[in-house]
């Protein structure tokens, strides 16, 4: 039993993910269908159809005033929040927002940590923040919150691309989190901020950030087999490889290898660097067949997240805070399904202390 492998815990509409056939499933919608054709938005009707508007459009307005409600929030910064990590003053703020299981605490839920992230990183950079504004998609919204700067197209469909990637992936550590502290009714926001405790974990959302710092490490392509082969003999984790779920390679790595290759050098994607990356990852994925015959350790969405988020601007410290915008949608929605459709989640467990005297 440990770890839960295999055991059912709830039945969904929401995603199904087939590891051994490499394929993820959104709302009757395979991933591959999705990116490149739907916007986040869109996603978000389909996996809130009875709780949201049902056109993109509205859903798009719906969430632009909601980001303005959250930015409220952002006036509230103060020396000692800011001088926590991204993560860490993100759960201070979401725990400000009002709690419930009406459509306008699920919107300020999604919204919110597209507002916080980006006034977080500029505060943090000694930098004003920024105020949202109505007009644009969430994607674009939250790429001019950060930079200050109106996103080109190809930005805003490379986060448009990783927040659709994101937004739902069955019942993962976070996901399975929410759902159990929805199934208390406790509301949507208290959902979602024990999705965020699970989610800061190393092995869960914490993982991004340690792919560039081995990129780094390794410094150019040359280096990577014999950089590769000191960290397998030494034990260590090769980061960006292996899934608990895939048997065979994670398919949001290739929408997110796809993503940056189309976002390219004017989308502040680093041709060196991308270069440098594939040649990391053959030489993990040879290095690993060799070390591990007998275990599947492919690329995952870890690998080509740390990337794509890197080229667009973000610090590799706020990559959890932006997993989270992306994957806030989801939380809701399984949130919401826990509420409509299960009870109280209460397993059992095998005693396994000393016998009473």
């Amino acid at each position: 039993m440990s770890g839960l492998d295999d055991v059912i815990a709830a039945e969904t509409r929401l995603s199904e993910v087939d590891g051994l056939n490499g394929r993820l499933v959104i709302c009757g919608h395979s991933l591959e269908s999705l990116v490149g054709q739907k916007s986040f938005e869109a996603v978000l009707t389909m996996l809130l159809p009875d709780l949201l508007s049902s056109s993109e459009e509205a859903v798009r307005a719906e969430l632009a005033q909601a980001r303005l409600r959250a930015f409220r929030e952002v006036a509230r910064l103060d020396t000692d929040l800011v001088s926590l990590s991204v993560t860490e003053a993100l759960r201070v703020l979401m725990a400000r927002l009002p709690d419930g299981e009406d459509k306008l605490v699920a919107l300020l839920q999604i919204a919110a940590p597209a507002v916080f992230v980006p006034a977080l990183i500029r505060a943090k950079a000694r930098k004003k923040p920024i105020p949202p504004h109505i007009g644009r998609s969430h994607a674009a919204d939250m790429l001019a919150m950060l930079t200050g700067d109106l996103p080109g197209d190809e930005q805003i469909k490379a986060l448009d691309t990783y927040l659709v990637t994101v937004s739902d992936h069955g019942l993962n550590a976070s996901t399975f989190t929410a759902r159990v502290v929805a199934s208390t009714r406790a509301g949507y926001a208290s959902a979602v901020l024990a999705a965020l405790g699970a989610l800061k974990g190393p092995l869960h959302g914490g993982a991004p950030g340690p792919v560039l710092d081995m990129l780094d490490a390794v410094a150019t392509p040359d280096n990577a087999t014999a950089w590769l082969a000191g960290e397998i003999s030494r034990g260590e984790r090769l980061m960006g490889f292996g899934h608990r779920i895939y048997r065979v390679r994670d398919p949001r790595a290739d929408e997110l290898k796809s993503a940056l290759k189309r976002l390219g050098a004017a989308g502040g994607m680093d041709a060196n660097r991308l270069a440098l990356a594939e040649a990391v990852e053959r030489a993990a994925l040879a290095a690993l067949r060799a070390a591990k015959p007998d275990r599947v350790l492919e690329t995952n969405v870890e690998f080509f997240t740390a990337l794509l988020l890197e080229a667009l601007g973000f610090p590799r410290d706020a990559f959890t805070g932006v997993f989270a915008a992306g994957r806030v949608g989801g939380w809701v929605a399984h949130a919401h399904e826990q509420i409509a459709t299960g009870r109280l989640i209460r397993p059992q467990s095998v005693y396994v202390g000393p016998k009473a005297a």
